[in-house]
């Protein structure tokens, strides 16, 4: 490669054509943390169908940074809740460190407990405090009082609300409440951390901000993340690929590799190759409509 920033951009004709090259034949197991293989998502109602999704392969390595980028519709949120494991799939398979995600019709339990998830709302118990709302699944699992809580005040640490562990929610900011979440996801160490636009509420400024800290949580974590958003210029500063999505049905547009080194700064934007990158997305997208 000879220009920084850019590796390849993928048209569907190539998504086609190599259509496994993401998949499992082509990365080791050892390497992969998610998979999708020929999934397909089709929802019925009274009337009609609507088929979300469909024919997607897609790999995602261990501590890798996908997003998930495309208009409103395109299955974005349907990918990442059949990542997740909150919807099942009409066809195809999902598997999560090379176990499968689903097993005669449910999920299992092991590999489930493997993710981790954000939403755009923080959903936080307004009866508890941040401390208590990080260490939340500890408990679900039995995990003693003191143990809980002590990796709850290390996770509040990580993620920048030290000494507001005993806060409640109604006492921080939009973007403060997000960082409890994206702790509490943390709390049982999953390994991947599955987000749905956890910033779109949010200012602008506060939302460079959570970039930023995302970025470096990412790292200090070893996470695997996979984001959904609606942003070009977001999925780019973020993502070390950018996956979008064309609609109705959802399909794989493209799939860009983003190589900037890490930790990126906000000054990244302003580089040509950065800006190429965003035109050549932008143009994909205005392409769909």
């Amino acid at each position: 490669m000879t220009q920084q920033g850019l590796k390849t951009i993928r048209t569907p004709e190539i998504v086609a054509e190599r259509g496994g090259e993401q998949s499992s034949a082509h990365a080791s197991e050892a390497e992969t943390a998610l998979e999708l293989v020929g999934v397909s998502k089709e929802f019925h109602s009274r009337s009609g169908s609507v088929v979300a999704l469909k024919d997607i392969d897609l790999a995602i390595r261990r501590r890798e940074f996908v997003a998930l980028v495309g208009r409103s519709g395109c299955g974005k949120t349907t990918m990442l809740r059949i990542l997740a494991g909150l919807t099942h799939p009409s066809r195809g398979h999902v598997l999560a460190g090379g176990r499968p995600l689903w097993r005669d019709g449910a999920r299992d339990p092991e590999t489930v407990g493997r993710l981790g998830i954000v939403f755009q709302d923080a959903h936080l118990f307004p009866w508890y405090s941040v401390e208590e709302n990080i260490a939340l699944p500890l408990k679900l699992r039995g995990v003693p009082k003191a143990e809980r809580l002590a990796r709850a005040r290390e996770l509040c640490a990580l993620v920048g609300l030290s000494g507001f562990e005993r806060s409640y929610p109604r006492e921080l900011s939009g973007g403060m409440r997000q960082r409890a979440a994206i702790a509490r996801a943390l709390s049982y160490q999953p390994g991947v951390l599955l987000m749905d636009e956890p910033f779109g509420a949010l200012d602008a400024l506060t939302r460079e901000k959570m970039n930023l800290e995302l970025q470096s949580l990412a790292t200090a974590s070893e996470s695997t993340v996979v984001l959904v958003t609606h942003s070009i210029r977001e999925a780019v500063f973020l993502a070390d690929r950018a996956v979008l999505l064309s609609p109705r049905p959802g399909r794989i547009r493209s799939i860009t590799e983003v190589d900037f080194p890490r930790p990126r700064q906000l000054d990244v934007e302003a580089e040509p190759r950065f800006q190429e990158i965003v035109r050549t997305l932008r143009r994909q997208l205005d392409e769909e409509t």
